[in-house]
């Protein structure tokens, strides 16, 4: 049974910066892609970034490009979101999601992801 537990969230000034940690148990971590999305209130969860089994790929989406950074580290079964210079509008609950590589659902959608974590809030005050 695959479990993903978070940590690093918290409540930071504009521009400021955070670092997301999401660890990896129950399964073989480098078997695994994973994501990162978030959701505010009243909104849908939108993807943030991902990495893939290997490490060779990973993304960002458009509007936290140059700001946030996906990493993963295998003998940690971890992987991270480095958010920097963030907005207040980067204010958002944030999930990490894993998927098993191959399954071929794809990498962007919240929905081809069956594995998440519990969750951290991250508020940016102005």
């Amino acid at each position: 049974q695959v479990q993903l537990v978070q940590s690093g969230g918290g409540l930071v000034q504009a521009g400021g910066s955070l670092r997301l940690s999401c660890v990896f148990s129950g399964d073989t971590f480098s078997k695994h892609n994973m994501g990162w999305f978030r959701q505010a209130p009243g909104k849908e969860r939108d993807f943030i970034g991902c990495i893939t089994w290997n490490g060779a790929y990973s993304q960002t989406a458009d509007f936290v490009k140059g700001r946030f950074t996906v990493a993963r580290d295998d003998a940690k079964n971890t992987v991270y979101l480095q958010m920097n210079s963030l907005k207040p509008e980067d204010t958002a609950v944030y999930y990490c999601a894993a998927q098993l590589w191959g399954s071929g659902s794809g990498i962007f959608r919240s929905e081809a992801y069956p594995y998440w974590g519990q969750g951290t809030q991250v508020t940016v005050s102005s």
